[in-house]
């Protein structure tokens, strides 16, 4: 995958050097490019910014400075994929690059869009600050790339940059061989629609805080079964929102138990929580 981001503050993706994501782009696995978005002005106070229209606070970063990046890095991939270097395909032409605008306006980032968005051939973020992006670039934008706004969550960040970091290395991290265990990947939060169970390591007292017994059975079928079980509490305490869009077609008869006794029922294969069931009990 190749993944550029233009930002006012490339400095500020310098964590993208560092552990796993830095890894793989010494490994060749990621190619990650971050391009000063004041390198694309022309005035000599290299200005990216100006008043809006209809007035209100803040400055809006101007639309030019935008397209001459964007096309910069469209064009390199055409030059790129003609040469028949990385990007090209053996199938017909490159996919289109995905150009990702961090805003609180966009869609909400989660583990499913990481996936869907790991599958692609090239991202590219474009950082803005200020009020946000000129939308004439986000509308011409369209002509060269798919474009995905996308939020983080219902907050507001001073800039795209923070997000940016996090989307990456969300996604960078799905990318094969980056992670060097798969098997991280399955049993983790979000994975299958729920949080993570706890986990736990030596000692196994610590504290006067024993590990749960289960885990030092060596009975794996209950061990498995424990944290599953684990991961229904723990999400119906903190995210009872993901147990409302859970697929529960494929619950065993002991699923079903404990999550009734966490006030939960299956009504056609989804779940439904009971009134007055107070799931912290």
């Amino acid at each position: 995958m190749r993944i550029d981001v233009v930002s006012i503050f490339p400095e500020y993706l310098a964590p993208l050097e560092l552990s796993l994501i830095g890894k793989a782009r010494q490994d060749g696995l990621l190619e990650l490019n971050v391009h000063d978005l004041r390198t694309f002005t022309t005035d000599k106070h290299r200005t990216v910014d100006d008043t809006p229209y209809g007035g209100g606070a803040g400055m809006v970063m101007k639309p030019e400075p935008w397209a001459q990046a964007l096309e910069s890095i469209a064009a390199a991939r055409v030059a790129v994929t003609e040469s028949g270097g990385s990007g090209s395909s053996q199938d017909g032409p490159a996919k289109q690059p995905v150009l990702v605008v961090p805003s609180p306006a966009g869609e909400r980032f989660n583990q499913a869009l990481a996936y869907e968005l790991a599958e692609e051939e090239q991202l590219v973020f474009a950082c803005g600050r200020y009020e946000g992006i000129d939308e004439r670039v986000i509308e011409w934008s369209a002509e060269h790339f798919t474009v995905r706004p996308v939020s983080l969550g219902d907050y507001v960040l001073n800039g795209g940059e923070v997000a940016v970091l996090a989307m990456v290395e969300a996604i960078g991290r799905l990318l094969p061989g980056v992670v060097g265990n798969p098997e991280s990947l399955v049993e983790e939060s979000h994975s299958d629609g729920l949080l993570e169970y706890p986990v736990y390591t030596k000692p196994s007292s610590w504290r006067d805080r024993d590990v749960p017994a289960v885990l030092l059975s060596g009975n794996h079928g209950k061990i498995a079964q424990w944290r599953r079980h684990e991961q229904f509490r723990r999400t119906a305490e903190r995210r009872p929102d993901l147990l409302a869009k859970f697929d529960a077609g494929g619950l065993t008869r002991a699923d079903r138990t404990a999550l009734g006794e966490l006030g939960y029922d299956v009504v056609d294969g989804h779940l439904r929580h009971r009134p007055n069931d107070d799931v912290s009990d």
